[in-house]
């Protein structure tokens, strides 16, 4: 259902006014958040705090072109919902109040902690945030295998325009302004038949709907590096899948940066102690999930240089070239990085 109302900074106040949600301050600054690719996202400033308001509209805001559906914005409020009990380090931010009917979600404000993808981009040591995250994950994944959830869950228009952009457009003629040399590596990739359907079928496992709930998104741009600890936003691509995804896109992002330098052997020690936070958290460690993690993060790394959601990591030709070939490692030979196995003793 699409919203009655649809804010704007001349209406906003009001709104949250008439739906106690102000408090007594007599002024309010109005700014946006973030990217703002999804969701209009604001953040509202008093003197006795402030909050941050998302409503989700029709079409994608940055990208209007792709239409939506509005109860996105009732999946991530029911994630945040179901995930609490096993968010232990409060990662998840806090709901102050949800509206269905005008599909709005008002959340507490986090304030301008780092990203982490800014963190990842100068450097930064990551492995203790990345660790606390991969242990929410596993209790999320370990303990949300219901049946109902799929129906409380059920999110596919949200999961295959998201899955749309990682597996398939990246891979087949499109018109994305890659420069020459990447042009040409994209086309040899789309050229090699047995890895296209490689990818191929890691999309339809991503697809199907049984396994666990995942928040679908867990991309550097989506934590906040907080004093608190690291803080997971935007649920709206939640849905009951595959688990290996969530902790497969998070293990692509901390490599990527180290892959772009030319040195993605100084990331194994990231991706190890993250992995091993994930595995002894109670998720799934198994052989073939590892196959399926390694698959899903070589993936990750091919879409954000060849697609259309590319990072600053990949600016220039040499650095795009290395994280392509850090991503075809992953996916053609499994857990192998730089010559070393991801997990010592994995095959």
């Amino acid at each position: 259902m699409s919203p009655q109302l649809q804010l704007h900074e001349d209406n906003l106040l009001d709104y949250l006014g008439n739906s106690g949600l102000l408090g007594a301050d007599a002024e309010f600054s109005i700014e946006p958040v973030g990217d703002g690719n999804i969701n209009w996202v604001r953040r509202v400033r008093g003197a006795s705090g402030s909050r941050v308001v998302k409503q989700a509209r029709p079409t994608l805001e940055r990208f209007p072109e792709y239409a939506a559906p509005t109860e996105r914005i009732a999946i991530e409020a029911r994630f945040f919902e179901v995930a609490a009990p096993f968010d232990l380090e409060g990662i998840c931010p806090r709901v102050l109040a949800f509206d269905p009917e005008q599909s709005v979600l008002v959340l507490e404000d986090l304030g301008d902690a780092e990203r982490l993808d800014a963190a990842l981009a100068r450097g930064a040591e990551v492995s203790a945030p990345a660790a606390t995250l991969a242990r929410f994950l596993a209790r999320l994944h370990a303990g949300c295998t219901q049946t109902a959830l799929r129906e409380r869950f059920a999110n596919g228009a949200m999961q295959r325009l998201h899955g749309d952009h990682i597996f398939h457009l990246p891979f087949r003629a499109n018109d994305f302004a890659l420069r020459p040399v990447v042009a040409e590596r994209a086309r040899q990739i789309r050229a090699d038949a047995g890895l296209i359907a490689k990818i191929d079928a890691a999309y339809a496992r991503y697809l199907e709907p049984k396994g666990t709930l995942v928040h679908g998104d867990v991309q550097p741009a989506n934590v906040l590096l907080t004093a608190a600890g690291p803080k997971l936003l935007d649920a709206e691509i939640a849905h009951v899948g595959d688990p290996a995804f969530d902790i497969g896109q998070l293990l692509g992002h901390l490599l990527l940066p180290a892959a772009a330098r030319g040195e993605p052997e100084t990331a194994l020690p990231a991706l190890r102690s993250t992995w091993a936070a994930y595995a002894a958290a109670g998720a799934d460690a198994s052989p073939a999930v590892l196959d399926a993690v390694s698959r899903y993060a070589g993936i990750e790394l091919l879409r954000r240089t060849l697609g259309a959601a590319r990072v600053p990591a990949v600016a220039s030709d040499n650095a795009s070239l290395a994280v392509v070939d850090s991503g075809l490692a992953l996916i053609r030979e499994g857990l192998v990085l730089a010559g070393e196995r991801l997990v010592p003793g994995a095959t």
